[in-house]
């Protein structure tokens, strides 16, 4: 199915009346200094025996409740971390992890091809932004060893020169009947 026949993905927050309207609200970045300030616990002691219950692989988390519960694992959408910095990006600051709707990455790439904007709704981006993303994404996969050992395997279409302009489009010939030749129409 074509990306662009496909209905919009529905977004957390926005079926509240704008209770809390999820829109275009601005992530949250918290700064791996002021980590040890903020108060993440919800009142409630960690179970070192829940960790029995992850999903070590795909294979097991893809039957498991929606909403992920695992916001940790690095597949879900409520929030990221920078390997670099150690910072906490929260991408839907105004929302708890269990309303959100789409919460696995993995589980809207098996959905298929999706467009910019639904992917900009998805990840409370704007369309632009994640065209930006893409372009990165491409321009740093192509520099790699792997797609350049690839790139002498493809075929590759000719490409037309600078200047050159789309040929006219000739009318289509008519078709002749062998027999008596005659037009077949």
């Amino acid at each position: 199915m074509d990306p662009k026949d496909r209905p919009p993905v529905d977004v957390p927050g926005t079926d509240r009346g704008g209770e809390r309207h999820q829109g275009k609200r601005r992530s949250r970045t918290i700064a791996a200094r002021r980590l040890g300030k903020v108060d993440f616990s919800d009142g409630l002691p960690y179970e070192e025996e829940l960790e029995g219950y992850r999903p070590a692989s795909r294979a097991e988390c893809v039957d498991g409740p929606r909403p992920c519960p695992w916001v940790s694992c690095k597949y879900h959408l409520y929030l990221d971390v920078n390997p670099r910095t150690g910072s906490i990006k929260l991408n839907f600051p105004d929302i708890e992890p269990w309303e959100m709707i789409h919460s696995c990455v993995l589980d809207i790439a098996d959905r298929g091809p999706v467009t910019l904007e639904d992917v900009g709704r998805i990840m409370n981006l704007t369309r632009e932004r994640i065209r930006q993303l893409e372009a990165s994404a491409s321009t740093k996969i192509r520099g790699t060893r792997l797609a350049q050992e690839y790139s002498s395997f493809v075929v590759e279409r000719p490409t037309k020169p600078a200047g050159a302009r789309p040929a006219a489009a000739s009318p289509a010939p008519a078709v002749v009947d062998e027999e008596d030749g005659e037009d077949a129409d």
